[in-house]
C-alpha cells in the first residue's frame, strides 16, 4: 500500500505534491498552468466525512471539486443537514460539481439525451445550492459513457478526454490505490495530475475495508435514531438510545 487511508496520510500527499511544485488547480483554470494538480472528489456515501476531508485541505490551503450526487439512498443534498453540509464546502473554497449516475435512465439513451439529462441535473443542483454548477463527472460509467467524451458548452466533464489523455489520472476508488500515487508524485515525471480520492475511506487511523463499511453501516442506527428524535418528543420513553446498537 502506498498511502494510508488516514487525514495524515493525505495532508502528507498534499504537502508532497507542493514540494514537487505542483500548483492546485481545478478544471476550469488549469490551462496556463505547466505543472499542475486537480483534485477531485465523489461523495459517494456520506457528507459528514466529506466536510472533514474538504476542512483539512483548506487549512493546508488547498482548494478542490467535490462531486455530489443528487439520486442517492445515503444523503439528501436538500434536507437542513445537507444543506449546511455543502455550504460548509462550499465557504471553505472549494468548487461543488454534479456527480451523475446513469444507472437512473433507461439504457440506451443517444448522447443528446444523456447531455440533456445531465444538463437538467446541474440546474437541480444549481437551485439547491444558488449557485451555478458547472463541472460534472459521472458516477460508475458504462463503457458506453466513457467513450462518448460528453461536451455540454459550459459544463465541464471531468471524464472529457482532456483530463486523461493530458494529464496522468490517479485514483482510490475501492479503497486500493492501482497505482502508487506517493511514489508518482515523488518522482515528479508528470506535469499534470489528476486525483480521485473519496472522503468516506479516510480515518484519523488507519482501519480495513471490512471496518471502513462495517462502521458506516451500523452508523445508520444511531443517525436513524437521532432523526426520530427530531420528530417525537421523549422518544427515551418509547426506546433508549443504548438499545439500538
Amino acid at each position: 500500500m502506498d498511502v494510508e487511508f488516514t487525514y495524515r496520510a493525505y495532508c502528507g500527499l498534499l504537502e508532497l505534491l507542493r514540494e514537487k511544485d505542483y500548483m492546485f488547480r481545478n478544471y476550469h483554470n488549469y490551462s496556463n498552468t505547466r505543472r499542475c494538480v486537480i483534485l477531485r472528489h465523489d461523495i459517494d456515501s456520506s457528507l459528514d466525512q466529506a466536510v472533514r476531508l474538504a476542512e483539512l485541505e483548506a487549512k493546508a490551503g488547498v482548494s478542490s471539486t467535490w462531486f455530489i450526487l443528487l439520486r442517492t439512498n445515503f444523503y439528501n443534498v436538500a434536507s437542513k443537514s445537507g444543506q449546511q453540509a455543502l455550504r460548509r464546502i462550499q465557504a471553505l473554497g472549494h468548487e461543488i460539481g454534479l456527480h451523475f449516475d446513469e444507472v437512473f435512465y433507461p439504457p440506451g439513451l443517444e448522447p443528446d439525451q444523456m447531455i440533456q439529462n445531465i444538463i437538467k441535473e446541474c440546474r437541480l443542483l444549481s437551485a439547491l445550492l444558488e449557485t451555478r454548477v458547472s463541472t460534472f463527472s459521472m458516477h460508475r460509467p458504462s463503457q458506453g459513457t466513457l467513450g462518448a467524451d460528453y461536451h455540454i458548452p459550459g459544463i465541464v466533464n471531468s471524464y472529457g478526454k482532456t483530463f486523461f489523455q493530458d494529464f496522468k489520472y490517479l485514483s482510490d476508488s475501492r479503497r486500493r490505490w492501482r497505482e502508487p500515487v506517493e511514489s508518482i508524485v515523488r518522482t515528479g515525471m508528470y506535469e499534470r495530475l489528476h486525483i480521485l480520492t473519496h472522503a468516506f475511506w479516510y480515518y484519523e487511523e488507519e482501519q480495513s475495508l471490512e471496518k471502513t463499511i462495517g462502521e458506516f453501516i451500523r452508523s445508520a442506527n444511531q443517525e436513524r435514531y437521532q432523526q426520530m428524535a427530531e420528530n417525537i418528543s421523549n422518544i427515551q420513553s418509547i426506546l433508549r438510545e443504548d438499545e439500538i446498537n
